[in-house]
């Protein structure tokens, strides 16, 4: 490339110098223009090469951090840090969920996910420590859902968001159950947390069967009054409440 941008500085440079050269009294030459138009169009042509390969890498395969291959140009539906599914992924899915699932009257669950004492995490060992520990949170809780339709995305912070379809209210206390030991299991020290002396998790789940009229928000919503009383409780724990 840097031979490219060299070598049309030349061409430029020796059609200046024989423009000055006339206009100090030589010659025109004819030749000499030809040539250095005839190279420059071949340097035009590398340039539209360029472009070309430029724009197809847009496009080109990229692993993410889960170790997923993935689209660049669906890079948007991911959260930078941790690789999984980012919240504009969760808001624009969980609507195209609840209006599927209905047409089959299946159930729906889903659970709202904090790591307790978070801030607290951060301020004893660091933000990059705190990176490292949402990564291991959010794999943790992807290796957790096995099914091809069950995903987890980055709410927020340290909030993430898990969804189940067709997903009943044992299959939703079962995922939970299993997410919360998993991260126990973890055993990445927190000194500072006063549920356990390790990371730990709170969840709150919800379940429904599916109606058209249902929206996103509303198995949000639920879902997130079921971790505030997770937290009100003392943490590390999950509740269920149902769909209201």
């Amino acid at each position: 490339m840097e031979d490219i941008f060299s070598r049309e500085q030349t061409i430029l440079d020796d059609a200046q110098a024989h423009i000055n050269e006339v206009r100090n009294g030589s010659f025109l030459s004819l030749d000499k223009f030809v040539n250095l138009t005839n190279e420059y169009k071949v340097l035009l042509k590398q340039h539209r090469k360029i472009i070309k390969i430029s724009d197809r890498a847009s496009t080109n395969l990229i692993i993410d951090q889960r170790g997923q291959i993935t689209d660049l140009k669906d890079k948007v539906h991911y959260d930078g840090l941790t690789g999984i599914f980012n919240r504009r992924y969760l808001e624009e899915n969980l609507k195209r969920v609840i209006k599927s699932v209905s047409r089959s009257g299946g159930h729906l669950s889903v659970l709202m996910l904090d790591i307790d004492y978070f801030k607290r995490y951060n301020d004893t060992y660091g933000h990059n420590e705190g990176d490292i520990c949402l990564i291991a949170v959010a794999k943790t809780i992807s290796e957790c859902l096995l099914r091809a339709d069950d995903f987890v995305a980055r709410y927020g912070g340290e909030e993430f968001t898990v969804v189940l379809p067709d997903t009943d209210e044992a299959g939703a206390r079962l995922i939970s159950n299993k997410v919360l030991e998993n991260i126990r299991a973890l055993n990445i020290p927190h000194e500072k947390n006063e549920a356990a002396s390790c990371v730990t998790i709170s969840i709150g789940a919800t379940t429904s069967k599916v109606e058209y009229t249902q929206t996103s928000e509303d198995y949000l919503k639920n879902a997130d009054k079921a971790l505030y009383q997770s937290k009100q409780n003392g943490r590390n724990q999950y509740t269920y409440i149902d769909f209201r």
